[in-house]
């Protein structure tokens, strides 16, 4: 069963229209796809909490994780640190909170290599050199990098020993800032007062906290996020939205099992679209099993198709539909659904062109004539070789 709201013009609307929807809901749920605005939206979302140089949300998403910066040192390639951006408010009181034993407490759920943050005083003159300007703090009048080192334990010849200063990957990377964004939201969590270390929160917002290379993990941070907010104690209200559609069903099914009958008094969840108008749909997602709306977005890909209106993002959107039907049919890879097709290939590269740019302009403009027929040709070959049972499942559109 689904509700679609009145098309929102701009995001700031529809970031408004959250913030509303708060007030009698504890968590709000998106799914949307890549370049749709997830991102910009949890940015209008915060700014809309700024009031009086005041602000209500803590936010997690790529910002968060661009606070972060890799030094790979390329002189010696021995010592390879993350820099912190000391300007964000996320670092403030990083050693009165002991975030350092915090984040390593929530670290070992996940994760099998350590870290340590370091603080290491340097000269005037090496300050102003230095191309990470941003990690540097002044404190009493001298000069401080802030670091972060990262060790893992290895056996070498039978004999276990730890390895420092490695660059771990980016799946490791992700849940690190994950871990580290947890351990500073426990702080806002038992805050008993606004003049509490973060005290100041009362709206989290995440997008995309889990990263789509890191299968191993998604589950068990889908899980252990439900047991998080469907804790009582917990005031802060949740908005959280994902592209990874295993995550935003395991996470949908945890806080409907955790929360009980009647669930909908707590979540609210959504399938958040852009549609070939530039118009933005909040589409409610009432049933007990989620994500219920894929057949929409095949809908949608065939209107497109029909009418001729395919815009880049169609691409990101077939994609998509590729990944779950090939997961579906036990594939080892999306084109085996389309293998059929003379240019499966050059129709792959266009997708991993088109379905990672993060820019919504070039995600909204058209495409040629030929990339348009390419996705029309795959379109119908899907539609041939699938028989699905479509009957204009898609709210809020006419033929």
């Amino acid at each position: 069963m689904t509700n679609t709201i009145p098309a929102l013009i701009h995001l700031n609307t529809v970031a408004d229209y959250l913030r509303k929807k708060l007030k009698n809901k504890k968590i709000i749920l998106l799914f949307a796809y890549n370049a749709t605005g997830k991102t910009r939206l949890s940015m209008d979302f915060k700014g809309l909490g700024k009031i009086g140089g005041k602000r209500d949300t803590l936010y997690f998403n790529a910002f968060t994780e661009d606070l972060f910066t890799w030094d790979n040192d390329l002189e010696s390639d021995e010592c390879r640190h993350l820099r912190l951006n000391m300007r964000s408010a996320l670092f403030e009181g990083i050693e009165a909170y002991d975030i350092e034993n915090r984040v390593r407490e929530v670290l070992a759920r996940y994760a099998t290599f350590n870290f340590q943050i370091r603080k290491e005083e340097i000269t005037r003159e090496e300050a102003e050199k230095e191309l990470y300007h941003q990690s540097i703090t002044l404190e009493n009048g001298l000069f401080f990098i802030n670091y972060i080192v990262f060790e893992r334990e290895v056996i070498e010849d039978g004999i276990s020993k730890n390895v420092s200063d490695i660059k771990i990957s980016r799946g490791e990377e992700n849940i690190f800032f994950w871990c580290f964004f947890l351990s500073i939201a426990q702080l806002a969590f038992d805050a008993e007062s606004p003049n509490d270390p973060y005290g100041w929160v009362t709206n989290i917002y995440i997008d995309d906290p889990i990263s789509s290379i890191d299968e191993m993990n998604l589950v068990s941070v889908a899980c252990d996020l439900a047991q998080l907010l469907i804790d009582e104690k917990i005031q802060q209200r949740f908005v959280i939205s994902t592209h990874h559609s295993l995550f935003f069903n395991v996470l949908s099914n945890a806080l409907k099992s955790g929360f009980g009958r009647p669930w909908e008094k707590s979540l609210v969840q959504y399938f958040f679209r852009l549609d070939d108008t530039g118009q933005y749909h909040l589409v409610e997602e009432k049933a007990d099993t989620p994500y219920a709306y894929h057949l929409s977005i095949i809908e949608e890909l065939r209107k497109a198709a029909s009418n001729n209106t395919i815009k880049v993002f169609h691409f990101n959107m077939m994609r998509s539909v590729l990944e779950k039907t090939s997961a579906f049919f036990g594939f080892s890879a999306f084109t085996d659904c389309i293998k059929d097709h003379p240019r499966v290939q050059l129709f792959a590269r266009f997708l991993n062109l088109f379905s990672h740019d993060k820019n919504l302009t070039f995600a909204y403009r058209e495409p040629d004539d030929g990339q348009k027929k390419l996705l029309k040709e795959v379109i119908d070959l899907f539609l041939e070789k699938y028989q699905f049972n479509l009957h204009n499942t898609l709210p809020g559109h006419k033929e």
